[in-house]
């Protein structure tokens, strides 16, 4: 190990002899009448055929200097609010001449009186950048007011059921990062989480299928990478203020950049209110088959939780090679879940077995805090770095609940109960990066290489002290402990990992990136209070690669394959026993092994012109030790659920994109899956299998006076698990976007579901133990109407900062 961290440290000394020295352009804009600087003018360096390679403003004196080109022949162009656009063409940056001084260039005003400036071309909704697909979340309107579920909802190849459980192909086991770094927030309970984060928060989100060996392991299915609205350069922000029937809230953002230093800071404060109800049937097997119990239970539940989400960041760049930076956020809220239960338990023969009343209240408040520090070191080469990121996590996470049962014909109570787990997480972070490009060239083609390579420590430390006390009495006087059902318990883990990738890229469009990743993984747990402990440990070599064509620059074909790791979270680990229904008990289970996913992906992407692409793509994934809920049923009816390693699952589907633009006012995209799921487990003797599919259709129109109208919708077939099938399900939205006062205020109102109150998904269960059958009713109708003022002014510059993350993209993503 230590010599292979010894050659991978050297390795990009002795690649440095084979580097073309870097070009560089620079200048100073001068005005053509009055001969003074032109400050904080944007200059760009495009290709001959007007890609963008980079960009900066001219400081107060006008000069401006770009020292990280690649050699090759380039055009300058030089704007301004009030002037003329300048072109200079054919600058050529040359072995023989790598630095080019443009010295003094004049800058002529324009004489026309600029009112308004109309920017006709329009990004995306959704783009295909290679190796992953972005959905530009701030392009869509629907999206005002509400929650990051309502955003994935809409994000080609994911699904969110109206619980918040995300699934990417089928697979809801995936890593889900925030600004590409991992967040304890998303992985304290994924759900919960999702309908917590603002919209108005999210630029855009990353769907990437094959991640690359610079990205942690986690994740079986793939990597999400929720992108939020960062800085640029000057001071602005904005105010939002949300009305309606289901979501509430209000914040803003404060952003601060200058020529060193940058500050933002971001509060906001919401409420979602979560109305459904259910009712089951289930039918206890004896292990001949024959039934031994029928329970009939409905639920019904409305409640409101508020939270509030903070951040605050600090960029500081000494000099041009050198960023510091340091973050800081914290989470925070309560969101009940109190609901009431009627339970009837009866015999084969129809007699009454056991029947009561509950009302239960169930309350989550919780807290998180990450804070991150990190210095990059880039160089004179364009493209190489280095970098130094960590991170602290801290999430305490307690649960409560009382109940107070009664029979069905009095208010009496009969038995009361009570619990509390006190649950905490915290998380430390180590990560050391470098990335080192190079270019080689032959005979007949041009060669582009870039070699990256890095080390990660993560440190987890999770607590969970849980007490039951219960009165069979129903008096409050005749509180008691159940030390059966308390326990205190520790677990530590602790992944150590180092990897290596290497990226070609030729003049003749092929793309080839290969790469290793090697993780270690340690675990310790303890039951305190019983003295009972266990350890395992394991390590894993990831390897992945992507081969790429493209042809007549817009046609591209790509085949990927990669393997992916999902160590169980927390919210599996958990021993706690939620009993508040005590025929239906969920706990975790500490003793879970990882998942390991084999995945393979082929796919074909183009683009046209205004604005038209489209993207395919066919993909087998097979997840050996497969994580997934199951329930076993007693004779009296008791089902207790929990996570276990099933065996195999599984999936073969495909995947189509298409987004149109048939002119600058009109956009329409739409986004189908189909996907065959194979569930296998030799040890349960089960096996469940069947096609799942969903379309999502997304179209807006820019009216005059700067109205927009959108429509977007989804149906879906439902999804299958080991134990269970479900219907599908639809939702539909309309909403209308007004702007005023030169789009400094704009007004959004956000329909969903108008004309249904609710969803009504039915499902069944079965198991060697039971049978069952359940409908769930989940009243999704909304209206809400934002308000969103934007003050302040800002301009192109400045270079985002990098925290703890596996994005290869440099800027988070940006």
């Amino acid at each position: 190990m230590k010599n292979l961290f010894l050659i991978l440290f050297l390795l990009p000394s002795f690649l440095a002899f084979a580097q073309t020295p870097p070009g560089r352009i620079s200048g100073t804009l001068t005005d053509s009448t009055t001969t003074k600087p032109v400050p904080f003018a944007t200059v760009a360096i495009q290709t001959l055929d007007n890609k963008l390679i980079n960009g900066i403003t001219t400081d107060d004196k006008g000069a401006f200097m770009l020292d990280k080109i690649a050699l090759g022949t380039y055009k300058v162009v030089i704007s301004f609010v009030g002037y003329r656009t300048k072109t200079l063409d054919k600058i050529a940056l040359t072995p023989e001449k790598p630095v080019i001084d443009l010295k003094q260039i004049t800058f002529s005003s324009d004489s026309r009186s600029l009112n308004q400036v109309d920017v006709v071309a329009q990004k995306a909704l959704v783009e295909d950048k290679g190796d992953r697909l972005v959905y530009n979340a701030e392009k869509d309107v629907s999206n005002t007011g509400g929650t990051a579920a309502d955003v994935l909802r809409k994000v080609p190849m994911l699904t969110v059921d109206l619980d918040g459980n995300l699934k990417m192909r089928g697979s809801g086991n995936i890593k889900v990062l925030v600004n590409g770094k991992p967040s304890s927030i998303m992985a304290r309970n994924l759900a919960d989480a999702l309908k917590q984060m603002p919209a108005n928060i999210i630029k855009s989100v990353e769907v990437i299928t094959s991640p690359g060996a610079k990205y942690d392991a986690e994740g079986s299915a793939g990597v999400i990478n929720i992108i939020t609205k960062k800085a640029i350069k000057g001071t602005n922000g904005t105010v939002n203020l949300t009305a309606g029937n289901m979501n509430r809230s209000l914040g803003g953002n404060l952003n601060m950049k200058g020529k060193k230093l940058g500050l933002a800071i971001s509060l906001n404060g919401y409420q979602y209110r979560n109305i459904g109800e259910t009712s089951s049937t289930r039918t206890a097997l004896t292990e001949a088959g024959e039934p031994s119990s029928i329970l009939q239970q409905s639920t019904y539940r409305d409640n409101t939780g508020t939270g509030g989400y903070g951040e605050m960041s600090l960029d500081y760049d000494p000099d041009s090679t050198n960023r510091i930076n340091f973050s800081a956020n914290a989470w925070g809220g309560n969101f009940p879940m109190n609901s009431t239960l009627d339970s009837r338990l009866t015999s084969p023969q129809g007699g009454v077995l056991q029947a009561y009343h509950r009302d239960i209240q169930f309350r989550n408040p919780y807290g998180n805090t990450e804070f991150n520090l990190g210095w990059t070191k880039s160089f004179k080469k364009p493209g190489r770095e280095f970098s130094v990121l960590t991170q602290y996590a801290r999430m305490p996470d307690n649960y409560y609940y009382t109940i107070r049962q009664t029979s069905m014909q009095s208010e009496v109570p009969t038995y009361l109960e009570r619990s509390t787990n006190l649950s905490r997480n915290n998380e430390y972070t180590f990560q050391a990066d470098y990335t080192h490009p190079f270019t080689a060239r032959t005979k007949h083609d041009t060669l582009n290489f870039k070699f990256e390579a890095g080390a990660k420590t993560i440190l987890r430390g999770i607590g969970s002290e849980f007490v039951v006390e219960q009165a069979t009495t129903g008096l409050d006087a005749d509180y008691m402990v159940d030390p059966t059902r308390s326990n205190d318990f520790t677990y530590d883990q602790r992944v150590v990992s180092g990897y290596t990738s290497f990226k070609m890229d030729t003049k003749r469009k092929w793309n080839l990136t290969a790469g290793a990743r090697l993780e270690h993984t340690s675990i310790q747990g303890d039951f305190v209070s019983t003295q009972s402990a266990f350890s395992s440990q394991y390590q894993n070599l990831i390897p992945s690669f992507t081969i790429a064509k493209t042809l007549k620059d817009k046609h591209t074909f790509k085949v990927s394959y990669t393997q992916r790791i999902s160590r169980p979270l927390i919210w599996y680990l958990n021993p706690f026993r939620n009993s508040s229904d005590p025929k239906n008990i969920q706990t975790g289970n500490p003793f879970l092994n990882p998942e390991l996913t084999h995945a393979t992906e082929l796919s074909y992407s183009t683009f046209g012109k205004e604005g038209a692409s489209f993207n395919a793509a066919l993909f087998w994934r097979q997840t050996n030790n497969s994580i997934e809920w199951l329930s076993t049923v007693d004779e009296q009816g008791v089902a207790v659920s929990t996570p276990q390693n099933i065996g195999r699952n599984a999936s073969y589907g495909a995947n189509l994109n298409l987004s149109l633009q048939p002119n600058k006012n009109f956009n329409f995209s739409l986004g189908t899956d189909i996907t065959y799921v194979d569930l296998t487990s030799v040890a349960l003797n089960q096996r469940t299998n069947g096609w799942v599919w969903s379309v999502s259709p997304n179209a807006s129109y820019k009216l005059p006076k700067d109205v927009t109208l959108q429509a977007n919708g989804y149906v879906g077939s439902g999804w299958i698990s080991l134990q269970s099938r479900n219907s599908g399900w639809y939702y539909y939205g309309l909403s209308a976007k007004k702007e005023m006062m030169d789009k400094k205020i704009s007004l959004t109102l956000n329909l969903n579901n108008p004309f249904n109150r609710s969803v009504r998904i039915t499902g069944n269960q079965f198991a060697p133990t039971f049978t069952a059958q359940n409908t769930s009713l989940f009243v999704n109708r909304s209206v809400r109407l934002t308000l969103s003022y934007k003050f302040g002014q800002m301009s192109s510059g400045g270079k985002q900062s990098k925290k703890i993350r596996n994005d290869d993209s440099k800027g988070g993503g940006q």
